[in-house]
């Protein structure tokens, strides 16, 4: 591998996840992304309540995705061995931390219109 492209992170991910879970987590990511722009538009601003409970959901995010990655992969946290091991554990931890606090943000948005908030 000379250089890195698009279609070979693709296919890096397509094997360590399977092609199925893969492609099912970024169609899952594109409706989520679709219901957040949606909702800044109808609602024309971000409710700070909903923001602040998004925020405090992200740690349930990062360890879900933790987990998730490190069921999917067969590994175990003994397993990681250097600092790119850490830094991408890391790196997983926070995409999953941001993921979910946009996913509760929506589901927040979704159930309680802005004109139910006091």
């Amino acid at each position: 591998m000379e250089e890195l492209t698009f279609s070979t992170l693709i296919a890096v991910f397509e094997e360590i996840f399977g092609r199925g879970v893969f492609w099912g987590l970024v169609v899952i990511a594109a409706v989520i992304t679709a219901l957040y722009v949606y909702i800044l538009i109808r609602d024309r601003a971000v409710s700070m309540h909903k923001f602040l409970l998004a925020q405090l959901s992200m740690p349930v995010g990062a360890v879900a995705a933790v987990f998730f990655v490190l069921q999917i992969t067969s590994s175990r946290l003994s397993d990681m061995g250097g600092p790119i091991d850490w830094l991408v554990l890391l790196g997983i931890a926070l995409v999953g931390a941001v993921g979910f606090a946009i996913l509760v943000y929506v589901v927040q948005s979704l159930i309680r219109k802005p004109q139910d908030e006091g």
